[in-house]
């Protein structure tokens, strides 16, 4: 990697865009740590650091770099946008108008890419407001009276919807002018502004005699799990091809043999997303309720979903694995794959055209598939069994590891392949 970095320097045209590239996360860094007006911030900073209450805000500051805890302009950060890509994609399959876009090639992208900007702005308006309620309702707000309080709702979630869609800017900008995906980009710097925050809170458990050992052991198991990430990453299964030869004209074509890859982890870590989203609404709607309300049988049921508990941490390894076969299942179409095949002449040695061949794919997606999720179910519930056993809160966990190892990788290729386009001299020279 730090070799890649130093050839694309020597690039004058890749020097001006990873410097572009670091310009833009300047910027998002800046926007991260400035304040939206009426907002205590001091309060609501000590709140964050709770995580008997706010686990739900927590984990969102983790993805948004730490721009939740200060009520800043960047506070939601790149969420609304994953989230609309998200549900866009989903919907692909569902909306047949959407789905002739997928396949239009450049322009029906251009299309999805519009409808996600559109989704975007409503879902930044719809989390903006649902954290105005609870700044309101947790009195994290620096101004009183009724009209004076709705005045501030309004600026607060003009704000944070303005700072989504600034961000989401910002994205396309290191996608047409700097270096990687600018939204994946973002994401990564966000997450990698903890690093200090997690560094100071192993040193303090450092300085405490007992806690040493624990300390040496989760260094460790971070550096192995991040080895493991990157190994199962480029890990895939290669189903071999074999094309049959056919006679046009005076020339034969066909006759060579290649393969359809398969990645191992092919949905990245959209299973543990999708179930950590749906895991984390008991959570929220718990850090909503007052010292009364947490007393009710309602409360206690809720109290299950705690992020440390072990109930918490089966149901997300059973979830994880089911969205994982639910999104290879809206990614790969086995019957659709054999007809192509088939069409251009290919075919799987050993199996025969049509529905075996799609039996067999099918067949090979199911294990692929199980092996991807139940990779991701430990990585996301490691840090709840370290944190447990180690008695150590642990902020960066499985899925930041996840997005930081598959940002960089990503990121690594793509200066690479340009590299490879800048240096190759064609038949020409």
């Amino acid at each position: 990697m730090l070799e890649t970095l130093k050839n694309a320097w020597r690039v004058k045209e890749l020097r001006n865009k990873i410097l572009f590239t670091v310009f833009i996360l300047l910027i998002f860094r800046i926007g991260s740590v400035i304040p939206v007006p009426y907002i205590d911030v001091t309060a609501l900073r000590e709140s964050m650091q709770s995580t008997d209450t706010n686990q739900f805000f927590s984990y969102l500051s983790i993805l948004t770099g730490g721009g939740l805890d200060y009520g800043a302009i960047f506070a939601m950060s790149v969420t609304p946008y994953i989230n609309s890509s998200i549900i866009v994609q989903l919907l692909c399959v569902v909306i047949p108008a959407w789905e002739r876009y997928s396949k239009e090639g450049e322009e029906g992208q251009k299309k999805l890419a519009q409808i996600t900007r559109y989704a975007t702005i409503i879902l930044a308006l719809i989390q903006g407001s649902a954290f105005y309620i609870y700044l309101k309702s947790s009195s994290f707000l620096t101004i009183d009276g009724k009209g004076a309080t709705i005045f501030a709702g309004f600026v607060i979630v003009l704000a944070f919807t303005a700072g989504s869609a600034l961000v989401m800017w910002l994205g396309e900008q290191i996608d047409s002018k700097g270096i990687g995906n600018g939204i994946s980009i973002l994401l990564f710097s966000g997450i990698l502004s903890r690093g200090p925050q997690a560094a100071g809170a192993l040193w303090v458990y450092w300085k405490d005699y007992d806690q040493k050992f624990a300390v040496i052991g989760i260094l460790v198991a971070f550096l192995a799990v991040i080895a493991f990430v990157v190994w199962m990453t480029a890990a895939e299964r290669r189903i071999p091809i074999q094309y049959a030869k056919r006679v046009v004209g005076n020339k034969m074509y066909g006759g060579q043999n290649t393969h359809i890859p398969i990645k191992v982890n092919m949905s990245g870590v959209m299973p543990i997303i999708f179930a950590s989203s749906i895991l984390m609404l008991p959570t929220m709607i718990l850090g909503f309720m007052n010292d009364a309300q947490r007393q009710s049988s309602f409360a206690k049921i809720l109290n299950l979903f705690s992020v440390q508990g072990i109930f918490y941490a089966v149901i997300y390894f059973l979830m994880i694995i089911g969205f994982a076969y639910f999104y290879a299942t809206i990614q790969f179409n086995p019957v659709e794959m054999a007809n192509n095949l088939r069409k251009n002449g290919g075919a799987i040695p050993g199996i025969r055209p049509g529905k075996p061949t799609s039996d067999f794919i099918s067949k090979i997606l199911s294990r692929i598939t199980l092996m991807g999720a139940l990779f991701l179910s430990v990585i996301a519930i490691l840090p709840i069994v370290v944190g447990n056993v180690g008695k150590i809160n642990i902020s960066l966990g499985g899925t930041s590891v996840l997005i930081m190892v598959g940002v960089a990788l990503d990121t690594v290729r793509n200066l690479e392949s340009q590299m490879m386009m800048r240096h190759y001299k064609g038949f020409l020279d």
